[in-house]
C-alpha cells in the first residue's frame, strides 16, 4: 500500500516538474515608452559661440540652439558676393553694347590714321621722285616706304576697331558670360548654405535633451552638438515573443498599458523587426525558437502625449 501512494506522489511530482520546464509564453509584450530622438551634428569644426538654451528646456522649431563661429565663412560670402556682382557687370557690359562715346573715338581714330596714311603716301611720292634724279639718297627713300607702310597698318588696325565696336560682341562671348554668372551664383548659395549651417536651429519642436559641449569648446566636424526629445506622442517599444508574431501585422491596433496608468491606450503597430533579439531563429530547435522575440513599435493616441519617456509598458497581444 505504502509503495502504491509512493508511485502516485512520484508522479505527480514529474509531472509538475515537467510542466515547470516548459517555457510560459504570455499574452503581454513589455517594454517601455520613447520617443523620436533628432540628432544634429556640426558642419565645421569651429568654436561654439553661443548656446542660447539650456539643457530640459522646450524648444520650437526653427530656434537657435547652438552657433558655432562664423568669421571665416561670412569672408568667403563676402568673396562669392564680390564675384557675382563682377559677373553681372561683365554681361550686362556685353549685352547693352559699346557706348556712343567709344565709337565716336573709334571714328576719329580712323579719320587720324587716314590722314597721316594719304601724308605719308604723298611723302613717299615725293621721295621716289626726287630719287629718280638722285637728289636723296636711298636711305631716304627707305624711311618713307617704312612711314608710308606704317600708316596703312595703322589705318587698317582703326577700321577693324570701328568695325568690331559697331558690329558688337558674339554670341559666343554672351554665352560664356551668362555661364560665368550662373557659377557665380551657385557659388553664393553654397557659400551662404555653409554659413548658415554653423547656426544649430530646432527641426522639430521638443525638449533639449543633451548639449554634449560647453561654449568656447572646438566641436570636431560631424560631431552630434544637440540632441532634441520629440515634442509627440511616446510609442511603446516591446519585445513581442515568437508564437504572437504571426498574428501581427502593420496597422494593427492593440491596447497597451502603462505602469501608474489606470486606463488601457490604443497602440498601432509602425514597425516590427524582422530579425528575432539576440539569437537567429534558424541556429535554435522548435522549442527553443519559441523563446525568441521580436522587436515592435507601437504609436500611442494622442492623450498620451504627457507620459514620460521610459515608463514600463504592455501590450496586451491577440490570443
Amino acid at each position: 500500500m505504502n509503495r502504491s501512494i509512493n508511485s502516485v506522489l512520484l508522479f505527480f511530482v514529474c509531472t509538475l516538474s515537467i510542466s515547470a520546464c516548459q517555457p510560459e509564453v504570455t499574452n503581454q509584450a513589455l517594454g517601455t515608452l520613447e520617443r523620436d530622438r533628432v540628432l544634429l551634428r556640426a558642419t565645421a569644426g569651429e568654436l561654439i559661440t553661443q548656446l542660447p538654451k539650456k539643457e530640459g528646456s522646450h524648444v520650437e522649431q526653427g530656434e537657435l540652439l547652438l552657433q558655432l563661429d562664423n568669421r571665416k565663412q561670412s569672408s568667403r560670402v563676402a568673396i562669392a558676393k564680390a564675384d557675382l556682382a563682377q559677373a553681372q557687370a561683365y554681361l550686362l557690359r556685353l549685352t547693352n553694347g559699346e557706348r556712343p562715346e567709344d565709337i565716336a573715338s573709334a571714328q576719329a581714330n580712323v579719320q587720324r590714321s587716314t590722314a597721316a596714311m594719304v601724308q605719308a603716301e604723298k611723302a613717299y611720292q615725293r621721295i621716289n621722285s626726287l630719287k629718280k634724279q638722285n637728289l636723296v639718297s636711298q636711305s631716304d627713300l627707305d624711311d618713307a616706304i617704312a612711314n608710308r607702310d606704317r600708316t596703312i597698318a595703322e589705318h587698317n588696325a582703326a577700321n577693324e576697331s570701328l568695325a568690331k565696336l559697331i558690329v558688337g560682341v558674339r554670341q559666343e562671348d554672351i554665352t560664356q558670360a551668362q555661364a560665368s554668372l550662373d557659377a557665380a551664383k551657385a557659388k553664393l548659395a553654397l557659400e551662404q548654405q555653409t554659413l548658415d549651417d554653423l547656426s544649430i536651429i530646432a527641426t522639430r519642436s521638443g525638449r533639449l535633451d543633451s548639449l554634449p559641449f560647453n561654449l568656447g569648446e572646438r566641436v570636431p566636424t560631424n560631431a552630434v552638438v544637440v540632441v532634441i526629445q520629440a515634442d509627440n506622442a511616446p510609442y511603446a517599444r516591446v519585445y513581442i515573443p515568437e508564437p504572437y508574431v504571426a498574428k501581427l501585422a502593420i496597422g494593427q491596433q492593440l491596447k497597451v498599458y502603462v505602469d501608474g496608468v489606470d486606463k488601457a491606450f490604443v497602440g498601432q503597430l509602425r514597425w516590427l523587426s524582422k530579425e528575432p533579439a539576440f539569437t537567429p531563429y534558424y541556429a535554435l530547435n522548435q522549442q527553443d525558437r519559441s523563446r525568441l522575440v521580436y522587436l515592435a513599435e507601437f504609436d500611442l493616441e494622442k492623450g498620451a502625449a504627457q507620459l514620460a519617456t521610459g515608463l514600463p509598458a504592455q501590450v496586451e497581444l491577440p490570443q
